[in-house]
């Protein structure tokens, strides 16, 4: 038992992960050019050079950048034809966010249970969930995995759904080579500082339909036309982004590229090894219709069955001493802290109770399980990490998987 970190051995892992987040020269020359000058905000060249790159990249025809990825996701609901009273299914484990956006705008939100693989959008709950108030479907590329498109986009067309994607986790991922964010009808990105394409805050939104985009567009700039002409058709907010948050964004997206195959090798590389190591950890299995897989964190199972009587949270605790920080997913999103469904300052409380799911009932049975006793992840800025890093971590994994009993008898000592 001495060897064991938590017990007052040495750690498998002496080395560090990488900073997050990045910047360069080329930031720091660019801010400081927007800093002497006069053009700050309102769709400055930087704005405007970023929206085009970033379409690209996803293979869209229009990119609208936005104050922060809530925001994206409530213009998205409103410009695609959402308005209050329409039900809105989103899956049981995500981001407060994803659920706020739509009750923000009016909409019932429908949660739903997720795939136990993914942790994403179960498309076999979302069929049962479907109603005639339903108006939309809110898929979540969560964590290292994307929602089963090819089943969602048919559910969407069977009763005609519009579909707008929450790619908060995963810019860059492709699904049979077509970009997460270009698949439904409206894709929403967040720019927060976590996320693996950053300027610290700030969101996007891409699609191809003109008339979705002139209104998301006067949505979120004070109403004015997508040509800045004048003012437009729609109601507007101010959602506008600034032209330093857009330098970020133009350096950050000169990186991805490289950064996702670096992410990717190393994503299958864990994948491999700990599939060799056996024990309570394994990575989820990729869905062989992803075709590149972007990562704001890798999805990981515990598998109590394997673990040695050890739970989740004693088998992590050993991991952490170790120098291996894995990560809990997010609570369910109906039970979460930051949430207060019930609270007077929520929409819930104005609405009639009658019209919506009791979410101080909802149970989600595969969410509860994944929330409670089997989803870890590991953050995206590890990946990142050198080859010695990355075996540092392996090597934490292989010293508790070998030790699994020492570490239970350690932390019921202890407890």
């Amino acid at each position: 038992m001495s060897n064991l970190a938590m017990a007052g051995g040495a750690p498998a892992v002496n080395r560090t992960a990488p900073i997050w987040p990045i910047a360069g020269e080329l930031e720091i020359a660019w801010m400081e050019a927007v800093l002497r000058g006069n053009e700050w905000s309102w769709m400055g060249q930087h704005e405007r050079a970023f929206c085009r790159d970033f379409a690209g990249f996803i293979g869209t025809r229009h990119c609208a950048c936005l104050s922060n990825g809530t925001v994206t996701l409530q213009c998205a609901l409103q410009a695609v034809g959402v308005v209050p009273g329409d039900e809105v299914i989103v899956p049981g484990l995500t981001w407060t966010a994803t659920m706020q956006a739509a009750l923000d705008i009016g909409a019932n939100v429908v949660l739903v249970d997720i795939d136990p693989e993914t942790y994403c959008l179960d498309p076999v709950a979302t069929a049962a969930a479907i109603t005639p108030k339903t108006k939309a479907l809110l898929p979540v590329h969560l964590y290292g995995c994307m929602c089963d498109m090819d089943a969602l986009l048919d559910l969407a067309r069977l009763h005609d759904l519009k579909v707008i994607e929450d790619v908060a986790h995963q810019h860059g991922s492709r699904w049979r080579n077509q970009g997460a964010g270009a698949l439904g009808d409206v894709g929403s990105f967040s720019f927060q500082q976590s996320k693996i394409l950053t300027s610290g805050e700030g969101g996007a939104i891409t699609c191809d339909d003109d008339e979705v985009y002139d209104t998301l567009f006067c949505l979120k700039h004070v109403g004015v036309k997508s040509d800045l002409s004048g003012p437009g058709d729609h109601y507007g907010h101010n959602y506008r982004l600034t032209e330093m948050q857009a330098v970020l964004l133009r350096g950050g997206l000169r990186r991805l590229p490289e950064q996702l195959r670096r992410r990717e090798e190393t994503m299958a590389r864990i994948a491999e090894e700990l599939q060799r190591l056996g024990g309570p950890l394994r990575a989820a299995r990729r869905d062989p219709r992803v075709t590149r897989q972007a990562c704001y964190a890798m999805t990981l199972h515990f598998d109590a069955a394997q673990a040695g009587g050890l739970t989740r949270q004693h088998y992590l605790a050993a991991l952490a001493a170790e120098g291996c920080p894995l990560n809990l997913p997010y609570p369910a999103v109906y039970n979460h802290g930051l949430l207060n469904l019930y609270d007077a300052t929520s929409p819930i409380p104005y609405r009639d109770p009658t019209t919506f799911q009791n979410y101080a009932e909802l149970k989600l049975p595969v969410t509860e399980r994944v929330v409670n006793e089997e989803g870890v992840v590991l953050m995206h800025p590890h990946l990142l990490g050198e080859d010695e890093y990355i075996g540092q971590l392996l090597q934490a994994v292989e010293k508790v998987n070998d030790h699994l009993g020492e570490v239970k008898m350690y932390c019921e000592a202890n407890d």
